[in-house]
C-alpha cells in the first residue's frame, strides 16, 4: 500500500466516484475513488495531494 505522497488531478466525476489520473503517470488509467473519500468541493480538474490516506485540494 502507498502513503504518498502523490499528486492526482481528477479526471471525470461520474455519480457517487471520481476517477483520478495520477500526474506523474499519465500513461496509466485513472483510480476510481468514492467521493465520500475527496473533499466536497472538487471539481473535474481539481488537483489534489494524497498521503497518508487522505486527499487535500492542493
Amino acid at each position: 500500500m502507498d502513503f504518498g505522497p502523490i499528486e492526482y488531478m481528477v479526471e471525470r466525476i461520474d455519480g457517487d466516484y471520481a476517477y483520478l489520473q495520477q500526474m506523474d503517470k499519465p500513461q496509466e488509467e485513472p483510480k476510481c475513488v468514492a467521493r465520500a473519500l475527496l473533499p466536497p468541493e472538487i471539481t473535474e480538474g481539481t488537483n489534489l495531494h494524497y498521503e497518508m490516506l487522505q486527499y487535500t485540494i492542493h
